[in-house]
């Protein structure tokens, strides 16, 4: 019995690497035609990934369900574990932020008055729209995640991706139910951020580390180890004031720039929808002005 399955297992050696070899020939050949695709007709490759992300979306969401299931549990469990600790520190907290509560609101008086006194525009209006993530495409040279919410939900590029510790980063393609987003730490993200304290205008740039650098500050001496980092609002994208991060590390010409988020941890995020002004509406307010006798 076990010499005619030596020598089926002998005749089939041959086949088996042929096969092989032919799968792997097979695999760079595709590979190679799709880069080639790319190449030439960008606008076909990106409404072939658009199509695509919008196929699995809904896919990936029912995988990822029992994995974000069993990590609430874990949570659940974990905190029934740590109550008496918890109700201690949450405790502390609440006096904490009761007096904080106070100081916000003496501060929110004082600003009415010097808005009215200054007849000063308000900021513009923000919503937001919770998402899912449901895949994570990072890899060695890009740093993004894909998002069960596309156009139909009112998601569009260009918006920006928070949490509620800080910024994740902005959409960079939208489909009609999944969106891809672009995250700050990618070699391609650059976001304009204010040094808290000092008020320095800064470029905060991603090379696909977990850290990004932070470039083109003016004055690298102002600058410590600890610093908050928040958007600036210049550029139209991101709001003023969000949170960014800390800077981690101070070189001479560049600084380390530690994340709020941990974006190796999300599930859900928001994506938010500005009503930013346009200089186009400005000038067509000034004509309709100019225009009146």
């Amino acid at each position: 019995m076990a010499a005619p399955r030596e020598r089926l297992t002998r005749l089939t050696v041959p086949f088996r690497a042929l096969a092989q070899r032919f799968i792997f020939v097979a695999l760079v050949g595709g590979a190679l035609a799709l880069m080639l695709l790319g190449k030439a007709d960008t606008a076909l490759t990106e409404r072939v990934r658009l199509l695509t992300g919008d196929a699995i979306a809904p896919i990936l969401a029912l995988l990822s369900e029992p994995v974000a299931t069993v990590n609430r549990g874990v949570r659940t469990v974990d905190g029934f574990l740590n109550v008496y600790a918890d109700n201690a520190r949450l405790r502390e907290e609440n006096e904490r932020l009761r007096q904080w509560q106070t100081v916000a609101r003496r501060v929110e008086q004082e600003n009415a008055a010097y808005r009215t006194l200054l007849n000063a525009k308000s900021e513009s209006r923000v919503s937001y729209i919770t998402a899912r993530v449901v895949g994570d495409a990072s890899g060695p040279f890009v740093r993004t995640m894909i998002l069960a919410a596309g156009t139909a939900d009112g998601v569009a590029k260009g918006f920006p991706v928070v949490t509620g510790d800080g910024v994740v980063g902005h959409i960079i393609e939208s489909g009609e139910r999944a969106s891809r987003v672009l995250l700050m730490t990618d070699l391609n993200s650059r976001l304009p951020v204010l040094i808290e304290s000092t008020r320095l205008r800064a470029i905060l740039a991603g090379d696909n580390t977990d850290q990004p650098r932070l470039q083109f500050f003016a004055n690298a001496g102002e600058l410590q180890r600890g610093d908050r980092i928040i958007t600036s609002g210049h550029g139209g994208v991101f709001p003023p004031g969000l949170p960014v991060g800390i800077v981690a590390a101070v070189g001479d010409r560049a600084a380390r720039v530690q994340p709020y988020v941990d974006l190796e941890r999300l599930e859900y995020v928001r994506v938010l929808r500005l009503d930013l002004p346009r200089l186009s509406d400005n000038q067509d307010t000034g004509r309709a002005a100019a225009r009146k006798p």
